[in-house]
């Protein structure tokens, strides 16, 4: 009996029994039944079903194809094959089914369809890390509120152990995300191979050691500061700060990364699978696990490092000279595109652009971009809340908000906003608008916490006490336009409930066909 053997018997139930099904298929996301009487059909009840991987079934009848749809979603293969062992093959299609699952994969055009294949695999990879990071983004925002210095409540001191204690512990989650996301994205690639989670893990942690890490930064040796090693080699604006078997090598901070260690597991998994088959029984428990990790390990550093260097390199000179145009067009410009960074985890590499600007003055337009950005994918989260009728979707999208407000918008991001790729789009367009208002207003920020919570840091200069006039309000001003246009973009062209989850941007593994076992 499978785990999914239950919802496929109520499923038939609910379209009228066997007797009333003529024929059933499926594509990416859907069953589709052709039925003998439509009105024996059980809406209510079919969609107050769940099974595990399938937390909310839709339903609804399609006049044109004159079909049944029972929406699933990503366990839809495995869901149709227990119907179709329950009904027998009589009333099952491969041929149809087939031609409804290559018609719907996406796009013709192959870069329109890498795109959804790379941003399907990133959501499903942290679908089940979304409640943590949420969790994570709130503390971190209430923390905020009572920190000393913020200009609200001011009770915690920023230097006593409490602060340091929950501050990282809000940031736990974030720091060892290609931890998580390794085990998560083995989970999603290779469902059925277990191993692979914990070599996922693993080098997920090899990652961020900070014994890697002490390869390249500055060191404490008793009461000495030991300065960090000289650069092996420069090449095309590439610090090679390291070497590794005597190959230079580029070694960036993957803390809080994402797309590093997807490509890190997915470069795991067929050599994983191959191992499998050419090792000798007696050798595979100790020489598969470690032969994989340690060549993805070394790829990993190899190769990601220097792409992602690159990448960062890449960054800084493009945001550098955006900046350097009209504020206000490069408001518009990247708030409209910044957070194409967060769906990789490229964000990362901005901060070191935002931290030199506050040491350098005070203030960031950059950062600035960046706040409305924040709180354009909260709105767009909020907007699915009150539009939605799912009360799943409900639970969902009201603390992803609230985090994104606190300004971590992952939850948002990959919780709500790209799965339903429309709310992601007319969020940026959102933070487009409102960016660009406070970009041609002039708008000052002095400190690192964005989105609604970093409200304070639009008061005054740190390093002057000189808090430039209107300067709140013109946030304030800036902060409606943005939240209302982002509100009425999502509720008319962003989100509705007869969607499915992954429309436009399915659902399926990135590497699914990699191995043929």
């Amino acid at each position: 009996m499978s785990k999914y053997t239950q919802l496929a018997s109520d499923i038939i139930k609910n379209v009228g029994g066997p007797e009333n099904i003529t024929k059933v298929i499926h594509c990416i996301t859907r069953l589709r039944f052709t039925l003998k009487d439509k009105d024996k059909a059980n809406q209510a009840e079919l969609q107050k079903l769940k099974a595990p991987g399938v937390p909310a079934v839709t339903a609804l009848y399609n006049a044109n194809l004159d079909q049944y749809q029972v929406v699933i979603g990503q366990a839809i293969e495995d869901v149709y094959d227990e119907v179709v062992a329950q009904l027998g093959n009589s009333v099952a299609t491969a041929k149809e089914t087939s031609e409804m699952t290559a018609e719907k994969k996406g796009s013709k055009n192959p870069i329109i369809r890498a795109f959804q294949v790379v941003i399907g695999t990133i959501t499903g990879s942290m679908i089940p890390i979304i409640g943590l990071l949420a969790a994570g983004g709130m503390i971190n925002g209430l923390l905020a509120i009572f920190v000393k210095g913020n200009r609200l409540i001011e009770v915690i001191d920023p230097a006593s152990s409490t602060y340091i204690i929950v501050s990282t512990l809000a940031m736990t989650p974030f720091y060892f995300l290609p931890v998580l996301v390794g085990f998560s994205a083995a989970k999603q690639l290779a469902p059925k191979d277990g191993s692979l989670q914990f070599i996922g893990a693993a080098v997920g942690g090899f990652m961020i050691n900070p014994g890697l890490m002490n390869l390249v930064n500055p060191t404490i040796s008793g009461d000495k500061v030991v300065p960090a090693p000289e650069a092996v080699a420069h090449f095309l604006g590439v610090t090679f700060n390291t070497s590794y078997f005597g190959i230079p090598v580029a070694l960036p901070n993957y803390a809080y990364t994402i797309f590093p260690i997807i490509v890190a597991v997915a470069i795991a998994k067929p050599l994983n699978a191959w191992l499998k088959q050419a090792l000798p029984l007696a050798l595979r428990p100790i020489f598969q696990p470690m032969i994989t990790f340690f060549i993805t390990a070394s790829i990993v550093l190899l190769l990601v490092g220097p792409v992602i260097s690159t990448i960062s390199s890449g960054l800084s000179f493009v945001i550098d000279h955006i900046l350097s145009l009209n504020l206000g067009i490069a408001s518009i410009i990247v708030g409209g595109l910044y957070q194409c960074l967060v769906i990789f985890g490229l964000h990362w590499l901005v901060v070191p652009l935002i931290s030199q600007e506050l040491a350098a003055t005070g203030a960031s337009s950059l950062n600035m971009i960046v706040s409305f950005t924040m709180l354009a994918q909260g709105v767009g989260a909020l907007t699915v809340f009150f539009k939605t009728k799912k009360a799943d979707l409900k639970g969902l999208a009201a603390p992803a908000a609230i985090s994104a407000f606190c300004g971590v918008t992952e939850p948002a991001m990959y919780g709500i906003n790209l799965k339903y790729i429309r709310v992601f789009i007319m969020s940026s367009i959102g933070a487009a608008i409102g960016a660009g208002v406070a970009g041609f207003g002039n708008l000052k920020m002095f400190g690192f916490s964005g989105s609604l919570i970093g409200f304070p840091n639009f008061i005054s200069n740190p390093l002057t006490h000189q808090a430039p006039a209107g300067n709140l309000m013109l946030f304030w001003i800036a902060t409606v336009v943005c939240m209302v246009a982002t509100f009425l973009l999502v509720w008319f062209f962003g989100y509705k409930d007869t969607d499915v989850m992954g429309t436009g941007v399915e659902k399926k593994n990135a590497f699914k066909d990699a191995v043929n076992k």
